[in-house]
């Protein structure tokens, strides 16, 4: 019998996650052992998947997506797991830093309380895309936050419906490697609703990277300059961004960690 291969279960505003703890890198974890164990039929569920991992003396996120494929960061995921990281022991609360296949991120974490993560540059590619969902189709923007997002805009997010299918996104040569897509209703006061389908992992309930991707889209949409705070809610609750005058863009939620899982049935079958 195998010995227990310990994950840990967190979310952040339900954008949902498997923690692996392993510093040394000596847990091989296939693509096809995440897309089985983040399947919501006959696995565990999640959206992604982190392994832990230590490299020159920083903490490094091995970020997957629910099937398996590499991708760049998660800003929900990376504030689960820095609260992994505190709570457990393997770092003081307060700031400190996290590396990333986007380069080292910055946090703010306290034992309890929302965390903050600095997701650096959000850059408007300067291109006008589209995205078309069951024979209905919204103009919006091309943005980059170190992984790609289309953002477009609706008057209303209730003429959406259903997002079981990857949107159509054009020009698709502004996308080789896929694109996280975000359906945004604009609200006063500097707030907005989302809905987002991520490459990799279809609809999930909330996306770091794409709350700032809508954050820097809705500015331009509106109109006005930077910098700017914008509360933002995706299906799973709510998150602030702020952007400053550089187009720097700060993500500020919650993290929790709710259970944990062997998973070594799904490395070792």
């Amino acid at each position: 019998m195998s010995n227990p291969v310990i994950a840990t279960y967190g979310h952040g505003t339900e954008n949902d996650f498997l923690i692996l703890f392993d510093p040394d890198d000596s847990i091989a974890v296939s693509q096809s052992a995440i897309a089985a164990m983040c399947s919501r039929t006959t696995g565990i569920g999640a959206d992604g998947f982190i392994k832990i991992i230590k490299r020159d003396n920083r903490w490094f996120m091995d970020y997957r997506n629910s099937d398996g494929s590499t991708a760049e960061m998660c800003g929900n995921g990376i504030r689960v797991m820095a609260k992994y990281l505190v709570v457990h022991g393997h770092q003081p609360e307060g700031i400190f830093a996290i590396d990333t296949r986007d380069g080292l991120k910055h946090l703010r974490v306290p034992l309890s309380g929302d965390i903050s993560v600095n997701m650096g540059h959000v850059t408007d590619e300067m291109e006008e895309i589209s995205a078309s969902v069951g024979g209905k189709m919204w103009e919006g923007l091309n943005i980059n936050v170190g992984n790609p997002h289309a953002v477009v805009f609706l008057d209303d997010l209730e003429e959406l419906g259903s997002l079981h299918d990857a949107p159509t996104v054009s020009p698709t040569s502004s996308y080789p490697d896929g694109v996280n897509v975000e359906f945004v209703q604009i609200l006063p006061n500097h707030e907005a609703r989302m809905r987002v389908h991520e490459r990799g992992s279809g609809e999930t309930r909330s996306c770091g990277t794409g709350t700032c991707a809508v954050a820097l889209a809705s500015t331009l949409k509106s109109g006005e300059s930077l910098p700017a705070r914008w509360t933002i809610y995706p299906p799973g609750g709510r998150l602030i961004v702020d952007i400053d005058g550089h187009s720097n863009a700060t993500l500020i939620g919650p993290a929790e960690l709710i259970r944990e899982h062997d998973i070594s049935s799904y490395l070792y079958s």
